[in-house]
């Protein structure tokens, strides 16, 4: 193949590939056509690519929208990423939610700088080495801040006593820093809205989390911070299950799950 196109924003908002014209700067395409039993062949001005090169949304992968397969070839990481976030997330959620009278988040602090932190992180290279912006920019970002919540809790880093004896200030700040991180995933989830469900409901959930825990630092209620680690653990789990069906095959499982599109998503043509 001579180039990889984004057939999305080749497409325009057209809703059928086929047959559709195009106006864009990129040289050669004029028009985009199928050709080929079921339309097999995607036609993009001189280049001619298999239907299978092109990725639809899916949870799995972390892709967001119809685009390109990655012209190198490796292992899907998006799976590594999703999974080294949601036990994270579980086992915090659950401490925010103080289940069994366990208050003190010193336990996570390992899932957080080497699993959730730094595996991610790396998860989110690899993402970028195969092409996928969001994916890169997901987990790598949310590697950071694991790494970031887990130097907060260590005592060498000095973080927390530099704010004394002033418990206000630390939950304000504390807040500070949640409140961005809830700005950053509402942004992501504005990219997600026509991808699938899962993948989808992963980011809402996420973003509810940040608001419910900031909202928590900035009032001092503990039902909010209880709610915050509530809807945590079901995003968790949503995190599991987009990564399950990134790695789940007809030749490992019994259980394959079938992408369920957002409205307005585009959808492939089997």
């Amino acid at each position: 193949m001579s180039s990889n196109i984004d057939l999305e924003k080749a497409c325009g908002s057209a809703d059928n590939i086929s047959n559709a014209n195009v106006s864009t700067s990129a040289p050669n395409i004029k028009r985009i056509h199928t050709s080929g039993p079921q339309d097999q062949y995607i036609h993009v001005g001189d280049s001619t690519y298999r239907r299978e090169e092109f990725l639809a949304a899916f949870g799995g992968t972390l892709n967001p929208g119809y685009s390109a397969a990655p012209s190198r070839k490796f292992a899907n990481p998006a799976p590594l990423g999703l999974s080294a976030f949601a036990l994270t997330t579980f086992v915090l959620s659950l401490i925010n939610m103080q289940a069994r009278d366990v208050t003190k988040p010193n336990i996570v602090v390992g899932l957080a700088l080497f699993y959730g932190g730094l595996v991610q992180l790396l998860a989110g290279m690899w993402e970028i080495v195969v092409e996928n912006t969001f994916g890169g920019t997901a987990l790598s970002s949310y590697g950071g801040f694991w790494l970031s919540w887990g130097c907060i809790q260590v005592d060498a880093f000095g973080i927390v006593a530099a704010y004394g004896d002033d418990k206000k200030a630390l939950s304000s700040a504390i807040g500070f820093y949640l409140i961005g991180w809830f700005i950053f995933t509402f942004m992501l989830t504005l990219c997600t809205v026509r991808a699938t469900v899962a993948f989808f409901s992963l980011f809402f959930t996420l973003t509810l989390t940040f608001l419910l825990l900031a909202c928590g630092e900035f009032t001092g209620k503990v039902g909010l911070t209880k709610a915050g680690g509530a809807v945590g653990i079901i995003c968790a789990f949503i995190s599991f299950y987009n990564a399950f069906a990134g790695i789940a095959t007809k030749d490992n499982s019994y259980f394959i799950i079938k992408p369920l599109f957002m409205p307005g998503a585009r959808v492939p043509r089997d």
